[in-house]
Order: structure tokens, then C-alpha cells, then sequence
């Protein structure tokens, strides 16, 4: 199973709508998202651009929950799960949250096959024990080359995926 895993749209609505079609076009099942929609209409973009499941948690730039958390309802294949949530797909237990130091410790739990971050902006990859921990790097495009990540449940590996600016 093909997870697509994102984070830190910051609201590029531009770089967004590339990085879903690359998605649709990696033929990923399920969509990850790290934090910091930022507006609303982010997390419509992405209900919108993407039908499978979508797991999402906050990030420190999500300034309305209580609004974010309404236009979730609206998609029936969106969870917003908080801060924090545990998964479970193509018998990988995966664990999303926004902060790298929050990951890093539930990494070294070894509970977890994956553990995925975002908040730093930065494109990141590497095994703690047993338990990948990743960070798809940042939608938004403003610290480097945007990106986003494709977790293969089967293999467990994961890669990084190059968004084409485009500049509106």
C-alpha cells in the first residue's frame, strides 16, 4: 500500500494543488497530513483534491479548530484526530504528529513501524531501531524545494516527492 504523508501547506494553495495531483498520480491509498493546513479552506483543498482517507493532526499554525474541525465533518473520508494519532495500515502501525521532538521519543518507543513529523520545514529520513521516522518536508515552499513523502507499507521504505513550483 502507497501512503502519502505531507505537511506545512501554509496555505500555498498553488504548490497544494500540484502536490494532490502528484499524489493522485502516484496512486497512493491513503493521505497523511503533519499540521499547519493553516486556513480552513487547506483542509477543503486537500478533502476535495484526494478521495481516499485522510489523517490529519495540528500543527502550531492551525489558528481555528473549532473551524477546521467543521470542515472536516463536511468529508466523510476526513479524520482530524488532534495532536496525536496511532494507525494501522498494510500492517504498519503508524504514529502522526506535528513535532520532531514528540516523534523522535515515540519512535524510540519501538512501538511503531513509522512515525511522521513535520513544524521544521525539513526533508528528513532515517530508522531509530526498528521504526522509521520521517518528515515529508514542507508544501509550502518558502525554506526549500517542496515535497511530500510516499510511505510503501510493503517494503516500509519511504521517499521523497519533488512539487514543481508554480507560481500563480
Amino acid at each position: 500500500m502507497r501512503i502519502a504523508v505531507m505537511s506545512d501547506t501554509h496555505d500555498n494553495i498553488w504548490n497544494l494543488a500540484e502536490a494532490l495531483r502528484l499524489v493522485n498520480e502516484e496512486r497512493a491509498a491513503v493521505l497523511l497530513f503533519l499540521g499547519d493546513f493553516c486556513a480552513p479552506f487547506t483542509l477543503a483543498q486537500i478533502a476535495e483534491g484526494f478521495a481516499g482517507p485522510i489523517h490529519a493532526v495540528f500543527g502550531n499554525n492551525d489558528g481555528d479548530p473549532f473551524l477546521l474541525s467543521q470542515v472536516a465533518a463536511r468529508f466523510a473520508h476526513v479524520t482530524l484526530h488532534g495532536q496525536y494519532a496511532e494507525l494501522e495500515y498494510g500492517g504498519r502501525r503508524i504514529a502522526i504528529n506535528h513535532y520532531p521532538d514528540i516523534a523522535r521519543r515515540i519512535a524510540e518507543s519501538g512501538a511503531f513501524d513509522a512515525v511522521f513529523y513535520g513544524h521544521d520545514h525539513t526533508r528528513h529520513s532515517e530508522m531509530v531501531g526498528r521504526t522509521l521516522l520521517a518528515n515529508p518536508g514542507e508544501v509550502m515552499g518558502r525554506f526549500g524545494e517542496p515535497t511530500f513523502g510516499i510511505y510503501e507499507t510493503e517494503s516500509g521504505t519511504f521517499t521523497h516527492v519533488h512539487i514543481p513550483h508554480n507560481h500563480a
